[in-house]
């Protein structure tokens, strides 16, 4: 049941990004995926560690103020792992959408640890980094 419940987290966690359909991305929906405290960091283009906040904050913005449309991104490969309860799945992802008038498309790899917690499992940490 754990992969299950870890691949249904993935999902709505990558599904917190998408715009599609002239729809409002939910990425304040990752304060409910994410423990409070989590440590996210980009590696690539530019290293970066965000808290929580910081790394809502401006998706939340470019989502939805006309810059990035018809968003969204997804797994594309993956490997999970998990220990009684501590996973971390490492994964390749594309993602495409319209930015600042232009088609734009991408792809990259993230590694996300998962734990569970009392009310199920969460995201502690994630990383990543886009191709170039």
């Amino acid at each position: 049941m754990s992969k299950v419940e870890i691949d249904a987290l993935t999902a709505e966690f990558f599904g917190s990004f998408d715009n599609r359909g002239g729809r409002p991305a939910d990425v304040a929906r990752l304060r409910r995926l994410l423990l409070p405290g989590a440590v996210i960091v980009v590696t690539a283009p530019a290293f970066t560690v965000y808290t929580v906040d910081e790394f809502i904050g401006p998706r939340e913005q470019l989502l939805s103020d006309g810059r990035l449309v018809e968003f969204s991104e997804w797994e594309t490969a993956e490997r999970t792992e998990i220990v009684g309860d501590l996973a971390s799945r490492f994964g390749e992802y594309r993602k495409s959408g319209i930015l600042n008038g232009e088609p734009y498309e991408g792809s990259g790899t993230k590694t996300i640890q998962f734990v569970r917690t009392p009310e199920g499992w969460r995201i502690a940490a994630f990383s990543w980094f886009d191709q170039p």
